[in-house]
């Protein structure tokens, strides 16, 4: 299956512009339902804002996405939110931009890049991930040779869970299945073979770096 991209955390980050105030969340959300529940925490958090404004992008194929300007003029909220989650390819997730007013018009313009601008914070501070097919590998080493391997996997697309040291050296990490044959020769390689490999059957979608 393909990766796809989406939010590590949940997080918010702030933006300030001719007085007004613009808050932005931003959250991993597995549905609709759970878009609309973060939604629904954050009017109830900001009952006395001026607006909440959102986008979602639900599924890998982005087969949900739904905004709202929340009464700001039409165009200039919901939409450049939903723009800014498309364009940086995040699925499943959230974004609300709470506004306060300061009394100051900002026009269409200024609108749609402060709702952009606060959006992009919010993502960033999220964090972005990529979901990649994963397994996990369990390996074993003798300790002339360890140094070699644990020099090699510095360098190469692994996370390393847990390493025990007692006859030999015994190592659990994870790799993505797209570069895991790659990355298991070349362990190979650089212990001649001598190097004990056993992969679980199951895998699973991992957050790796974006």
């Amino acid at each position: 299956m393909n990766a796809y991209k989406t939010l590590r955390n949940q997080a918010e980050a702030e933006y300030i512009t001719k007085k007004s105030r613009f808050i932005g969340y931003a959250a991993p959300a597995a549905s609709a339902e759970d878009a609309l529940r973060i939604l629904d925490l954050i009017r109830q958090k900001h009952r006395d804002s001026s607006h909440n404004c959102f986008a979602y992008v639900i599924g890998r194929n982005k087969g949900i996405i739904r905004y709202s300007d929340d009464g700001e003029p039409s165009g200039t909220a919901g939409k450049p939110i939903a723009e800014v989650l498309l364009a940086k390819d995040v699925v499943d997730c959230a974004v609300v931009v709470t506004r306060y007013f300061g009394g100051v018009l900002l026009g269409t313009g200024g609108l749609v890049r402060a709702y952009t601008h606060t959006a992009a914070l919010a993502l960033d501070a999220a964090g972005i991930c990529a979901m990649h097919e994963t397994g996990r590998w369990h390996l074993r080493v003798s300790y002339p040779l360890w140094d070699r391997v644990d020099h090699a996997m510095r360098s190469l697309p692994v996370i390393v869970e847990n390493t025990e040291y007692t006859a030999d050296v015994a190592v659990s990490l994870l790799l993505r299945l797209d570069s895991e044959a790659e990355t298991i020769g070349g362990l190979m390689k650089v212990t001649d073979g001598k190097l004990e490999t056993q992969r679980e059957e199951t895998t699973f979608f991992y957050p790796w770096e974006s």
